[in-house]
């Protein structure tokens, strides 16, 4: 990987870009990525599962500070798997001062995810957080480096202060993160702190750096963090409203069309003449899943691309297979569709959502979800009438968020999102009424032109077939 990578492999949902898909992307000479977005609970759901085939119990026996494994391995192993109907146990919900079993699970789920994917190979892996996840930062990140991971990219939020983070963590030195508190003033006390030699079973010499990539939707954005930020910065994925998952707010006013899908214009399109003058390299991501659009971005001086959509459906990602075959389904009869709906996700961002009605059964329609905030990743703490910091979400019960002083406008069409794309991956919590709670799929705008990997008669192809399809001369 001289230089970098030609194609990044997006971090995709709660575990859509799992270990085996970010270890067959590196192992053909890319730049492998696992999303690193609520791992603890994949790892606690997968012991609980029974740990298939056995891949957890080989990633933990790596880990370099073993009683930890054992007190965790005990907590959520079930040999044989969960009864049937047996609910998943229930995490303690994310807050500033987790506990250290919550810390503990995070360092252990992020180490192993990393660990994995870098098994058979000897290229770089990467992992993607998001910035408005802030709750695991510090623990998740020192656990992915633990395991070797040579690229951090972070996005849905400005993270200048993640390079001071990676720098402190190498020596295993305390480090800080801010914490986004609403009606926090000066001199509260908003700041996660993780110290790693309150952990440690054993002494470990420094650890290798990754690189550290942000992602942005904007040269603005991306001169900030040059200049703004405590520590060194590598580059940027520079990612347009096209792309999957949590896309920027529209620069302006907010106008949606006739199908409700939020309206971007001239203002969010990229300066790339003023992101060249940084001097850094760049992917440009969102609808560059074409070797067209991958010569366009290497032209216009482009290290290369990032790939979402096209990785999310390949055989090697963990979305569910009846997701993928009946999207699959849709795409090579040319009725695929992709929304960018303004208010599912609580975070405020707008999120990209595959229209899955009429393939799948109706119990996974997308506008029948239930009210529930039970996993907490995106509360918005908030400082309460007593100066302490309490945590709320719009897709909680209405009443609730209201009596925690939420605006009752911010709730409307707001969905679970943390649970729906657990429920994605095959990783369904059982509600207090039996039911499995139904998942959503986000995908980029490109989910119509991915039908470009498949070959004639077959609904299915591989992270290979992209990349072959990729670099074709």
């Amino acid at each position: 990987m001289n230089g970098g990578p030609r194609i990044i492999q997006g971090g995709m949902g709660v575990g859509v870009s799992n270990w085996r898909l970010a270890g067959a992307v590196s192992g053909l000479g890319q730049l492998g990525v696992v999303s690193g977005a609520a791992l603890d609970q994949i790892f606690a759901r997968r012991l609980q599962d029974g740990d298939p085939g056995g891949h957890m119990r080989r990633g933990v026996e790596r880990f370099p500070f073993q009683h930890m494994v054992e007190r965790i391995w005990k907590t959520y192993y079930i040999p044989g798997g969960r009864a049937p109907h047996q609910p998943y146990v229930t995490l303690p919900m994310p807050v500033k001062q987790s506990q250290r079993k919550t810390q503990i699970l995070c360092m252990i789920a992020n180490f192993v995810e990393v660990f994995l994917a870098r098994e058979g190979h000897d290229n770089p892996v990467g992992i993607n957080y998001l910035e408005k996840i802030q709750f695991p930062h510090l623990s998740s990140i020192y656990g992915a480096m633990l395991a070797g991971v040579g690229y951090i990219l972070m996005g849905a939020g400005i993270p200048l202060k993640i390079p001071d983070v990676i720098d402190h963590l190498i020596n295993h030195e305390p480090a800080t993160y801010p914490l986004a508190v609403t009606g926090a003033g000066e001199g509260d006390d908003t700041t996660l702190r993780f110290a790693p030699r309150d952990f440690m079973e054993c002494d470990l010499p420094p650890l290798k750096r990754p690189k550290f990539i942000p992602i942005v939707a904007s040269n603005t954005l991306a001169a900030l963090m040059v200049n703004k930020t405590g520590g060194r910065v590598d580059g940027f994925v520079i990612e347009g409203p096209t792309a999957g998952g949590h896309n920027a707010p529209p620069r302006g006013k907010l106008r949606l069309d006739e199908a409700g899908d939020i309206i971007y214009g001239e203002r969010d399109n990229v300066d790339l003449a003023k992101l060249r003058a940084l001097g850094l390299p760049f992917w440009l991501a969102g609808g560059y899943g074409s070797p067209e659009k991958l010569r366009e971005a290497l032209a216009a001086g482009a290290q290369g691309v990032q790939i979402g959509t096209a990785f999310a459906f390949c055989a090697e990602s963990a979305l569910r297979d009846d997701y993928k075959y009946a999207l699959l389904k849709k795409v090579a009869a040319h009725e695929a569709g992709v929304r960018t709906d303004p208010l599912a996700s609580p975070t405020g961002f707008p999120f990209k959502v595959a229209d899955l009605e009429a393939t799948v059964s109706q119990d996974d329609v997308y506008d029948r979800r239930v009210r529930i905030c039970d996993l907490g990743y995106l509360r918005e703490p908030y400082k309460t009438p007593s100066g302490k910091i309490g945590y709320r979400c719009p897709s909680e019960p209405v009443k609730i968020y209201v009596a925690k002083g939420g605006n009752v406008e911010d709730t409307v069409g707001r969905k679970c999102i943390c649970n729906a794309l657990l429920a994605t991956v095959g990783l369904p919590q059982i509600a207090k009424d039996g039911s499995l709670e139904p998942g959503i799929v986000t995908s980029g705008d490109d989910l119509t032109e991915i039908g470009r990997f498949l070959s004639p008669g077959r609904l299915t192809y591989t992270a290979a077939d992209v990349i072959a399809k990729m670099t074709e001369a």
